[in-house]
């Protein structure tokens, strides 16, 4: 993991007493609450519907056992007890009060985290692959460019006003599970085909939200060393050119649909052209620096299977199952990653009580190496276990609540906060979402259906990522009532599709009937070995929107 240097650590605790400032001026009247607005939202404070929201940056989603203590004692004395971590990898506290925000800032600082450009119109979290560094499919590992853009991009005095907020993914893998093709940026880590020199592809212009949009390919291949001024032209041809008349249509992926790939894409090679490159990438000795503090742990040499673990797989069926559905398989021999899955039937995605952090905070520690990482599905990954140590990772996740085993099936849902906490919501979401999770419960059932992404917005502004959702859930208002679109086709991979309508939106107690009944599309359409999405992409929507239209025909559409 990337450590603080004496830069790093000056400027997280300069921002911290700057903030301090200004929330005593908020406090005693000294600034008024759109004098304050700017400056909280460069902090990542927003106002919510019922109390502040604060969020905290996880770069690259990685984590260590010291921070994660540290977030679960603030959650503790100055929230409700819990956190939620969300779609940016990233995590937020729900009700902190505005007088403690300093100290919860400070207390941060201490484990070398913060909570800057967590919002705002600039540069936001840098997100990466929860597996990086462990996939075997990987070229690279993509955490230190993630780490080489956070630097770059902190308070980079072009582009700290931007005319919208800007995302940047990247991977280091063949498969896609950053979902770079729907960011702002997303960048894939490759080798050349004919020199086998290792560098970037470039996607431009992807996006959810109100306009979803597919990023497109504006470089096959850039080499490794001239990364940030390519980013730097890019980010200036969006910032002279994105508009600011028009918060709903300023983000970069308007901006390169209005003008076309092409153009867009000669404009940022033009400025690209008129950079002083080595004024602007980073020298190699400092690339090489990022990179030595995401060295791979001391791994042991190990066999490349446990009996241990087989004979616990076998005497416990419960076990067997969880590795079965959360393990991924590890690059070196004789470990494994786990996903922790914080989706259990009846609760809140990507929620974890303080008790739980701590708790996980230990497993992390004595059984992966002290790294955890959060995932852009609202999950955790364990990414360094012995195959060893397993059954006693099992048991130590079962004692504290962590134990489900559904890992990328049908009640793995992503959920944005909605209508319960959030100001621009329209609609309830984590509602529905535990109400799909409970009609889809059994644990035979999800294994039958095999992987199935949902996903639930609340609004238009697509948090929950639901147009990428195999089968995607839009919460909106309709003539007072709470209204839910269904769309499904959708795909976050490396073959990136936005969901389609299947029919007219439906009320909320619905959903869960609605769902099942694409399922039921699925599995008789489905055919040996097909996933959903695979079975989508074979037959096309119209299977699915006659299920759609039958159910809604049985039930009844909404007054």
């Amino acid at each position: 993991m990337y450590r603080y240097d004496e830069f790093d650590e000056r400027f997280v605790r300069e921002r911290v007493a700057q903030f301090r400032d200004q929330v005593e001026r908020r406090l005693d009247g000294s600034l008024s609450d759109d004098e304050f607005k700017p400056l909280r939202l460069k902090n990542g404070l927003y106002l919510q519907l019922h109390a502040y929201m604060l969020r905290v940056a996880v770069p690259y989603g990685t984590l260590n056992s010291k921070q994660l203590r540290q977030m679960a004692h603030i959650a503790k004395t100055f929230d409700k007890g819990y956190a939620h971590f969300t779609t940016r990898q990233n995590l937020q506290y729900n009700w902190p009060k505005l007088k403690d925000v300093p100290e919860i800032l400070d207390l941060l600082a201490d484990v070398e985290m913060h909570c800057i450009q967590t919002s705002g119109n600039c540069i936001r979290n840098v997100t990466a692959d929860q597996f990086a560094g462990v996939a075997a499919d990987e070229v690279e590992d993509p955490r230190p460019t993630g780490e080489l853009i956070r630097q770059w991009s902190s308070l980079h005095p072009e582009f700290s006003w931007l005319p919208r907020k800007f995302k940047i993914a990247v991977t280091g893998a063949e498969h896609d599970r950053a979902a770079i093709k729907v960011h702002d940026i997303g960048l894939r880590i490759l080798r050349h085909p004919e020199t086998d020199e290792v560098g970037y592809e470039v996607i431009v212009g992807g996006g959810l939200g109100r306009t979803p949009m597919v990023g497109k390919v504006i470089r096959d291949f850039l080499p490794k060393g001239e990364l940030l001024a390519y980013l730097e032209a890019v980010m200036r041809v969006y910032n002279a050119e994105g508009r600011r008349d028009n918060k709903y249509k300023a983000r970069v992926k308007i901006l390169v649909h209005e003008i076309g790939t092409d153009e867009f894409t000669a404009r940022v090679e033009h400025e690209y052209a008129q950079l002083n490159g080595p004024t602007v990438n980073a020298p190699a000795e400092e690339v090489e620096r990022i990179a030595r503090y995401f060295a791979p742990p001391a791994y042991e040499t190990l066999p490349d299977t446990s009996d241990v673990l087989a004979r616990a797989r076998a005497a416990d069926p419960e076990l067997d199952r969880f590795v079965e559905q959360n393990g991924f398989a590890h690059r070196q021999p004789g470990y494994v990653a786990l996903t922790v899955s914080l989706k259990p039937i009846g609760g809140v995605p990507g929620d974890m009580s303080h008790d739980q952090m701590r708790a996980f905070a230990d497993i992390a520690e004595r059984f992966s190496f002290d790294e955890l990482r959060v995932t852009h599905v609202q999950n955790l990954v364990l990414p360094h276990v012995r195959q060893d140590d397993v059954p006693a990772v099992y048991a130590a996740l079962k004692a504290a609540g962590l134990a489900t085993a559904n890992a990328g099936l049908v009640t793995d849902i992503i959920a944005c906060p909605g209508l319960d906490y959030c100001a621009l919501a329209t609609a309830r979401s984590i509602n529905i979402a535990q109400d799909i999770a409970a009609t889809f419960a059994s644990e035979e059932r999800q294994r039958e259906l095999g992987p199935l992404q949902i996903k639930i917005s609340g609004c238009i502004n697509a948090c929950g990522h639901h147009h990428v959702g195999h089968i995607g859930i839009l919460g909106l208002e309709k003539s007072g009532r709470e209204n839910y679109q269904i769309t499904v086709g959708g795909d976050a991979s490396e073959h990136a599709a936005l969901g389609e309508r299947v029919g007219p939106g439906i009320d909320g107690d619905q959903v869960p009937g609605a769902v099942e009944a694409l399922v039921a599309v699925y599995m008789s359409e489905r055919q040996a070995g097909e996933e959903f999405i695979e079975t989508v992409r074979r037959t096309g929507l119209e299977p699915f929107k006659q299920g759609f239209t039958a159910y809604v025909a049985r039930v009844g559409e909404p007054a």
